[in-house]
């Protein structure tokens, strides 16, 4: 009797600190949030140097009349030929571009991809395909320049070959290449005294001319 009287006493503490312990909540269950809608990726915007490569390879294939419209005396044997450029051959990071002056078909502009910008070379040849003396001159871009202008001051490589061959004024020499879109292209030489330039005609292309020397 006294061991019963023992078990329903210690019980009933037990059944109340059960009755007293936390309650399991109530509160209904918050709403499933709706699903977030997909975020477009925002497109970068393209560099300088990215956007003028676009503008000249939008030309791809096609050729166009120009002339002369600089006036220096020392070009006056350029002043009434017929010039045509023909953006000849284009891949990811190489444009042959060739530059034809009336029937002399020596002159092709080589534009590059390179990791610090864009490399400018003329290819010069003779009748024969073999290369000039002086070829493979120009220079490399050291500024992200316009998506319209790009300027190629001459590099080392060229400085050396200029003098080389007697041609010492020319270690100055600064290209451009310059783009008003479906408007104008032009081809332009500077240096102190200097100054040589051609624009074309990009309203209207013209037929292909024959392929550059060395280049068939």
């Amino acid at each position: 009797m006294i061991r019963r009287t023992y078990s329903i006493l210690f019980a009933v503490p037990l059944m109340t600190l059960m009755a007293c312990g936390p309650q399991a909540s109530q509160e209904p269950a918050a709403p499933e949030s709706a699903e977030a809608e997909p975020v477009t990726p925002v497109e970068p915007e393209p560099s300088p140097q990215d956007a003028f490569w676009a503008n000249l390879t939008n030309l791809c294939g096609q050729a166009f009349a120009g002339r002369m419209t600089s006036n220096d005396e020392v070009d006056a044997d350029f002043a009434d030929q017929v010039m045509t450029m023909h953006v000849r051959r284009c891949a990811d990071d190489r444009l042959e571009i060739p530059f034809h002056v009336g029937e002399n078909r020596s002159r092709t502009w080589v534009l590059t991809r390179t990791d610090d910008g864009l490399k400018l070379q003329h290819d010069h040849r003779h009748e024969d395909g073999g290369e000039d003396a002086v070829t493979l001159y120009g220079g490399s871009t050291a500024e992200p320049g316009e998506a319209t202008v790009q300027l190629f001051p001459v590099d080392e490589y060229s400085k050396e070959l200029f003098v080389a061959n007697g041609l010492d004024a020319s270690v100055t020499n600064v290209w451009s290449f310059e783009i008003d879109p479906g408007q104008r292209f032009s081809y332009v030489l500077r240096r102190p005294e200097r100054h040589f330039q051609a624009d074309f005609d990009l309203t209207s292309a013209v037929p292909e001319p024959p392929a550059p020397w060395g280049f068939e």
